[in-house]
């Protein structure tokens, strides 16, 4: 039994263990180079295509925007001489037609009003009586009893916005029935920033400082050709499309004419007719439903995740 404890059980262990460290060799430096093969992946990666189709399409834009005040205007003297009389004072508000100052014209002498051209609210007015005035001169300025909505869009929509109706449906929360406002147009300011303005109607009661949602209904079509917006390439009157007929060929690039766009699809209006079969997405983009392929230095492919670039 001693033989056993001193020689015989250290010697199988020291054979398992090194059996086992053998193993690990293996596996770690020697891989079996069948199932490595087995792993390499086959087949080919085919880009999606759709069909075009007919159906109606209508361009509408939602806009939030903002009511403010119309800018202040100026009001100039229409005559020479000296103020004989004040009757308004800075800050107060006034309506149109209202007597601000009268003046006492030197040739021919006589008295002559000068009225406020709109209601409003008075931002400037510092005349006294007894001030000599020039004619042309600024002696006050005006915050309309006027108001707009406007409000800041992305500038690629301007595309969109060309040839849109010059009136848009306003809806404020807690306001009014939705109503119309009048002379949509675009404003650019000196950084850039884009946005579009239209008049409330002096009719409705409104305040500065209202939340506010501009529907601008830029166009449709009835039974018009489409297709996605992705499978076009440019989209502002012409684009560029792809062929594809499904039989492994390379596709063939083709220039379209586009009519509205919902901004998902478009509508074309020559260059396809219907049942062509395209491309979904512009060659070069990111699909967002293909996988990205890697050569795997094998003569392989090797296919992570959607998001590839064909």
């Amino acid at each position: 039994m001693l033989v056993w404890r001193r020689w015989i059980f250290p010697i199988l262990m020291l054979i398992v263990c090194g059996a086992v460290a053998a193993a690990l060799v293996k596996l770690a430096f020697f891989p079996d180079q069948a199932d490595a093969a087995a792993q390499v992946p086959g087949g080919t990666v085919s880009a999606p295509v759709v069909a075009v189709t007919t159906g109606d399409i209508t361009d509408q834009l939602a806009i939030d925007g903002t009511i403010a005040r119309d800018e202040a205007i100026t009001v100039r003297s229409q005559v020479e001489g000296v103020i004989t009389k004040v009757a308004v004072a800075q800050g107060q508000a006034v309506t149109a037609g209202q007597v601000l100052f009268t003046v006492k014209q030197t040739e021919p002498v006589k008295n002559i009003d000068v009225v406020a051209p709109e209601a409003g609210d008075l931002k400037t007015f510092e005349l006294v009586k007894g001030q000599a005035v020039s004619l042309g001169a600024d002696v006050a300025t005006i915050i309309p009893a006027r108001y707009h909505v406007v409000g800041t869009v992305d500038p690629v929509l301007l595309y969109r916005l060309v040839g849109a109706p010059t009136d848009a449906a306003v809806t404020i929360q807690g306001g009014p029935a939705p109503f119309t406002c009048t002379g949509l147009a675009v404003q650019v300011a000196e950084d850039g920033t884009t946005s579009v303005v239209c008049a409330v109607p002096g009719d409705q009661r409104v305040f500065a400082g209202l939340k506010a949602s501009l529907s601008v209904n830029v166009g449709s079509a009835t039974g018009a050709l489409v297709i996605p917006v992705t499978a076009v390439k440019g989209g502002s009157g012409t684009g560029e499309v792809w062929i594809d007929d499904g039989s492994g060929a390379a596709p063939e690039k083709r220039t379209v004419s586009l009519g509205v766009t919902d901004g998902t699809m478009v509508q074309v209006t020559e260059g396809l007719a219907e049942g062509d079969s395209i491309r979904e997405f512009v060659p070069g983009t990111t699909t967002g439903t293909e996988p990205q392929c890697y050569d795997d230095g094998a003569g392989g492919q090797y296919c992570e995740g959607p998001g590839a670039n064909w």
